[in-house]
């Protein structure tokens, strides 16, 4: 019996319909490859879903959300809805999202292919070899705390996290970091802030408890940032809060040298969503020069947390021989005339992917 899945998908603004537009053919082909289906339903979010709607995400979209699969969101935002307030700006869509969906954690792995780490603005043999995975508390912290809000010529947001909270997002760090080598590396802020000591201590009551043979050290965060720069390899899992993970897990971006190479999933709930973490880039959108590789990589796990592993890393596999071949977008392409364009690079990931399976090539 062919295997079916549900999908919702929320392209958004600027370049985000093209992006997921090749994570989708990417999708489908390794679908009628493998033996599943996946049926897409797509619906605005973001700047589209407010000059359509009038709000970044109905309760209706919402729904359909709730009631499938997975989640694919290409991006949101854009210079047209910057000023509007602030529940009525596109970004203000996507943090419902992840609140309703329950999707507690964000990961966002990072890794620098040995064909691109002379790309990275950093040295390339300080960022070679990295692999890092950044684990990212999503629905909690100073993003959602309150009191939240401005009253006159002040203005007051409320870092905020219960134990629970705390536990259930170091416990997924603690098993994320027994598949790979086995380290984590908590940041915060514990130093100064009541918040942090208590983020300190229930991660590290968690890792007495359940995980003892995974490495556990602390770090705050201003070290933390610094570490990414000098020596990111030391890094295996890194396990923070929202505001800390927004920033360095955009700060580990560098490492890579372009936001287009990083998917992220964010999980939890009953229901995943899986988003590059790139803007919209709209001076570029509609051109066919965007780097779909965070929306296809993305893509890819979603596969995964579908079950249909192999796939997925066919899917993974597929993307880093392409550029290891030289096919570049034109956010990485040292010539601009060598790029190849949106559409072309989602065809070629595609056709490695299938040949991938119907060589039965480990993955």
């Amino acid at each position: 019996m062919r295997r079916s899945y549900s999908v919702v998908c929320l392209p958004g603004d600027g370049i985000g319909p093209e992006v997921t537009a090749e994570a989708i053919t990417c999708v489908n082909r390794l679908g009628e490859a493998s033996g599943f289906e996946v049926r897409w339903d797509e619906q605005p979010v973001g700047g589209a879903s407010i000059d359509l709607n009038g709000s970044p995400l109905t309760e209706q979209v919402l729904e359909k959300c709730l009631a499938a699969d997975a989640v694919l969101l290409g991006a949101v935002g854009g210079p047209k809805w910057d000023d509007l307030p602030g529940r009525s700006r596109p970004e203000a869509g996507l943090l419902k999202l992840r609140k309703r969906l329950g999707v507690f954690t964000n990961l966002r792995p990072v890794s620098v292919l040995p064909a691109l780490a002379e790309i990275s603005p950093l040295k390339t043999d300080r960022v070679a070899g990295t692999d890092l995975l950044v684990v990212r508390e999503l629905t909690g912290g100073i993003y959602f705390g309150t009191p939240s809000g401005r009253e006159g010529d002040s203005a007051v947001s409320t870092m905020r996290y219960t134990t629970a909270e705390v536990g259930r997002v170091a416990t997924v760090a603690f098993e994320h970091a027994r598949r790979r080598r086995g380290k984590v590396t908590s940041v915060d802020k514990a130093n100064v802030l009541e918040v942090s000591r208590l983020w300190r201590e229930v991660v590290t009551r968690v890792h007495r408890e359940s995980f003892a043979d995974v490495a556990l050290n602390h770090m705050y965060v201003d070290n933390a940032a610094m570490q990414l720069v000098l020596n990111p390899t030391q890094f295996d899992v890194i396990l923070t809060g929202n505001m800390f993970g927004d920033i360095l897990s955009d700060a580990s971006a560098t490492l890579v040298g372009s936001l287009g190479l990083l998917a992220s999933a964010s999980l939890g709930g009953k229901v995943g969503l899986f988003e590059p973490v790139h803007g919209t880039a709209p001076d570029i959108a509609g051109q066919d020069i965007a780097n779909p590789v965070a929306a296809i990589l993305s893509a890819s796990m979603m596969l995964g947390d579908l079950g249909e592993v192999v796939s997925a890393e066919a899917l993974r596999k597929a993307v880093a021989e392409s550029l290891e071949q030289g096919h570049l977008p034109a956010d990485l392409a040292a010539i601009p005339a060598d790029a190849v364009s949106t559409s072309t690079f989602g065809k070629l990931v595609a056709d490695l992917a299938i040949t991938t399976l119907a060589n039965k090539q480990p993955v």
